[in-house]
């Protein structure tokens, strides 16, 4: 099944309760969540708790633009509610020893001078849509995604 799907990097670590309760409230949406009234194949994933990831099966009916609103409306409830930045595509999700970390794009040019990252540091690329290109396309090496141009900055001459 390739479904449609959009995805949001949450901007700092939940604790526990607070996840409970993040994921408590995407369930009750992703149950309830309606196109001109007709319910949605809706899921969601909370991939190692930073990136949440919000799947409809378009194959019965797809998304229209007000059930798009209506994910985007919680989304900012989510922010609002937990204090956390989730629309902020300025956001760059990358792993470091298993884990998802968080940083500001604006970092990226300092966490490379300190080795923090380098050019095969996995990177998620959170602008795909569609559910079978989390397997192929979503973790990429830095130096395959937008991000290398920060490669060149931060060679030694």
């Amino acid at each position: 099944m390739n479904e449609r799907i959009w995805i949001y990097t949450i901007s700092k670590a939940l604790t526990e309760e607070q996840l409970t309760e993040f994921k408590n409230r995407c369930q009750i949406f992703v149950s309830t969540w309606t196109a001109h009234e007709v319910s949605l194949d809706a899921s969601f994933e909370l991939y190692k708790n930073r990136l949440l990831i919000f799947k409809v099966n378009e194959a019965n009916y797809n998304a229209s633009g007000c059930s798009i609103d209506k994910q985007v409306r919680l989304v900012k409830e989510l922010e609002q509610a937990f204090s956390v930045e989730l629309l902020n595509r300025l956001l760059v999700a990358y792993e470091k020893n298993e884990e998802v970390v968080v940083a500001k794009q604006s970092e990226i040019a300092v966490l490379l001078s300190t080795d923090t990252l380098n050019e095969n540091t996995i990177v998620f690329d959170n602008t795909i849509s569609h559910s079978a290109d989390l397997a192929t396309n979503w973790k990429r090496p830095l130096k395959e995604t937008y991000l290398s141009k920060y490669l060149a900055s931060n060679k030694i001459s």
